[in-house]
């Protein structure tokens, strides 16, 4: 067994020191796949794949396996999608959504089949191996991914893996794997582009323009056995507003005597109570910066080493407006006393107040990897893969004093999560025993660490840390083996099984707060330590040469997040609170893929079943009566049921030489099957039966793209999710509000132009039809982009 160390503060330096051992060839029975590769690199690849290793050496990976995948390549990206980050090209894949509020969001998830935009830590995202996934914690916010460490114009190819039937990942993948490949030169190449995106806004009393520039380079070379690529990016984005400020409508009359305030606008919020909505706010613009490095030398003909280092910074300021004015026709933002007569209501001046304020956000991201690994035709293959991802520096500055004044400084606080960060390192292997048989094994070790106090400062804008306001600190790691066999059991049929063993603890937590009557008090939380087996099986059959037929089972352990463990923090206006009591999730899921594949077409139709015991489901309750103040926290609920239908279709020629369309329909029932904890929120309400909270019943999307001419294509695409709940017991009955969770359909379109061998151009425009929607926060209107590249 693998022991535990209490402390493992070299763990990072030892990680990357350790770098020897075992992968797998990417050439190894990559033979067989070699004629789908070739299609696979200019077409989405719907398919279940037997091999999940037919990238080059660079690429290899020891993940072979029966698997429902999806993929898209760079060619795709160029000519068919519209990209300005990094998680835009996987919008257009089955199931997939990733809740993208603006043009450089930082808290962008992704949703899939089973699991909602606020369960980040249900999917693993790799780029190059290195963790992008931010498993210190398990929402939208500071649990969301790390895409901007990769740059649209390095990727070379994305593939999604559906459930956790591979026993080389943790339970954290039974949402999905998303395995970002990007590329290494074989020669001198690089490219520049220029992207541009302009949103016209209009809600409420915001009625604006909101533009983002985005900057890229990269170049580089392969001289011998060695290779290099550097590439640096530069973004600009404005952003819509992300949240309104709201007020509980009043009942009280008394107004007499009270100053007129004006500009509000009278609506419901999402439990259906009437609320006013007086102005909008974290109206965000963000300067990003970023570099990599990337090497790899050829130690001998059969092994490589690569080392990436990766460096983000991100400076980024939002803003609130009012649309309250008071009698001389300015601007109104509450104030410290007093009321105002809103309607012929009576509101509380500082209730107002407490709606606006301003934040600064200053953030730097590291991340580092270093592998080494082997790639011949030899019976056995290895891999070790080492990474390190420091938040270097995190620091959020936001007012609390009055917003009228704010831009001069005052009164705030710092919340400060520098020193927060991951590292992992896995040792895999494969060993070719057989012409029929693969053994693949390995060793995975990771250590997340969450460092978040909060502190008051007389100055929010330029003071220093005064008194502290609130701490959360804790760490978590995982230790696991895991071992996978492969047998080609007829000529037509192929069985997996796998077994995964994860030995789990949660440590050193520690929590400080303020009570409303100025009370302190620290809590040293108890540690956890837990353990489990994870068992997965597979079986696929050929039933001739174009239908395949597979089952696969698999259970997965999803442990929890240091942040869901422990993390106590404001973000805006949303109080989260941490359990340290939470259970694991223990998951079952099952699926059976039918698969038709001809020479331009692909049909896949997936039946899908997850049964969820001891979910971990995040819930936002209203903390007073009077001020429309999220409060957030984590809790198990018993059993959750996930099964439903997804059908994919790949045609490429369809009808005519050049004519693609890549298409895919979703239907998904989750319900709440047990919940011993619920407390009704509303006389009369129940939460069993009810639908699993943020998975839509129906999503569907379209793909289609028209190769005019060997130079022009054009793009006409579609996303459609139908409403979702935010609640356990469905209470949130009223979608079309600020916090609700509408449906949505969006029209994209896009024109590749390609002048020569190195100008391209491009033009389109995402959500033609302006569907205006809410997905809690409001989401980009009709937004145009454009796009310049030159690549040699």
């Amino acid at each position: 067994m693998i022991t535990t160390q209490k402390k493992p503060s070299t763990f990072a330096q030892n990680a990357i020191n350790l770098t020897i051992l075992l992968t797998a060839s990417s050439t190894a029975f990559g033979e067989e796949n070699s004629n789908n590769t070739q299609k696979n690199e200019v077409t989405n690849d719907f398919q279940t794949v037997l091999v999940q290793g037919y990238k080059d050496k660079n690429s290899a990976e020891v993940n072979y396996f029966p698997a429902t995948t999806a993929a898209v390549s760079a060619e795709q990206l160029d000519s068919d999608i519209n990209v300005m980050n990094a998680e835009d090209a996987v919008k257009y894949l089955p199931s997939i959504n990733v809740r993208k509020r603006y043009i450089g969001d930082t808290n962008a998830p992704i949703a899939t089949r089973t699991t909602g935009i606020n369960a980040s830590a249900r999917s693993l995202i790799y780029s190059d191996g290195i963790l992008l996934s931010t498993l210190i914690a398990n929402n939208n916010g500071n649990g969301s991914p790390q895409w901007f460490l990769v740059s649209p114009d390095e990727i070379e190819r994305i593939d999604i893996i559906y459930g956790p039937y591979s026993a080389a990942y943790a339970g954290n993948s039974y949402g999905s794997v998303v395995d970002i490949t990007t590329h290494m030169p074989t020669k001198l190449e690089g490219n520049f582009s220029i992207r541009g995106a302009s949103q016209h806004f209009n809600e409420y009393a915001t009625n604006d323009t909101y533009n983002a520039s985005e900057y890229n380079v990269n170049i580089g070379d392969k001289w011998g056995n060695f290779s290099w690529l550097i590439s640096a990016e530069h973004l600009n984005s404005d952003s819509q507003p992300i949240t309104y400020a709201v007020v509980t409508q009043s009942t009280n009359t008394k107004i007499t005597g009270l100053p007129i305030i004006n500009g509000n606008y009278a609506d419901f919020n999402k439990l259906g109570s009437a609320i006013q909505v007086i102005g909008a706010g974290n109206l965000n613009n963000t300067l990003q910066d970023s570099a990599k490095v990337k090497l790899a030398y050829d130690i001998t003909p059969s092994i490589t080493a690569s080392y990436s280092f990766a460096q983000w910074r991100n400076d980024a300021n939002a803003k609130a407006e009012s649309y309250l004015k008071d009698s001389t026709g300015a601007d109104y933002f509450g104030a410290s006393s007093g009321n105002v007569n809103i309607s012929g209501y009576s509101y509380s001046a500082n209730t107002i107040a407490g709606q606006f304020a301003r934040n600064q956000l200053n953030e730097e991201r590291r991340a580092q990897s270093l592998s080494l690994k082997s790639h011949d035709n030899s019976e056995f293959n290895w891999e070790i893969v080492a990474t390190d991802f420091d938040y270097a520096k995190d620091t959020t500055r936001s007012s609390t004093v009055l917003y009228s004044i704010a831009d001069t400084g005052g009164s705030g606080r710092i919340n400060d999560t520098g020193g927060t960060g991951w590292s992992t390192l896995d040792a895999k292997g494969i060993l070719k025993t057989t012409e029929s048989q693969l053994v693949s094994f390995g060793v995975h070790l990771d250590r997340y660490e969450l460092v978040s106090p909060t502190y008051n400062t007389s100055n929010w804008l330029s003071g220093d840390k005064e008194s502290l306001y609130s701490n959360a600190l804790g760490k978590t790691q995982t230790q696991a083996l895991w071992l996978q066999d492969i047998i080609q059991v007829e000529v037509d049929i192929k069985a997996t099984l796998g077994i995964r063993y994860e030995d789990w603890k949660a440590y050193d937590g520690y929590n400080y707060a303020i009570t409303s009557a100025g009370q302190s008090f620290g809590v040293n939380q108890p540690e956890i330590d837990k353990s489990g087996v994870s068992p997965k099986a597979s079986l696929s059959w050929q039933a001739d040469d174009v239908w395949t037929l597979t089952g696969s089972l698999g259970k997965a352990l999803r442990f929890p997040t240091v942040g869901e463990l422990y993390q106590n923090i404001q973000t805006g206006s949303t109080y989260t609170a941490p359990n340290p009591n939470l259970n694991p999730e223990h998951v079952i899921s099952e699926e059976v893929a039918f698969e038709r594949h001809s020479r331009d077409s692909r049909l896949r139709i997936s039946l899908f079943d997850e049964d969820v015991r001891d979910a971990i489901i995040s819930q936002t309750s209203i903390i007073t009566s009077t001020i429309t103040t999220p409060f957030a926290f984590a809790q198990n609920i018993d059993r959750t049921h996930q099964r439903g239908i997804e059908i994919v279709v790949d045609q490429t020629n369809l009808f005519m030489d050049g004519y693609d369309v890549n298409a895919s329909v979703t239907y998904a029932q989750g319900i709440i099957a047990e919940n011993s904890s619920y407390v009704p929120s509303i006389s009369g309400a129940t939460s069993i039966g009810k639908n699993t909270p943020y998975i839509p019943k129906w999503r569907f999307t379209l793909l289609n793209t028209l190769h005019a001419t060997p130079n022009l294509a054009l793009t006409l695409a579609g996303r459609y999710s139908s409403r979702q709940y935010s609640t356990v017991d469905n209470t949130d009955v009223y979608t079309a509000t600020y916090q609700g969770f509408q449906q949505y359909a969006v029209i994209d379109v896009r024109a590749t132009y390609i002048f020569d061998k190195n100008w391209t151009a491009a033009i389109g425009v995402d959500n033609l039809n302006n569907n205006r929607y809410f997905l809690y926060h409001p989401f980009p209107q009709r937004t145009a982009f454009g796009e310049l590249k030159y690549k040699f």
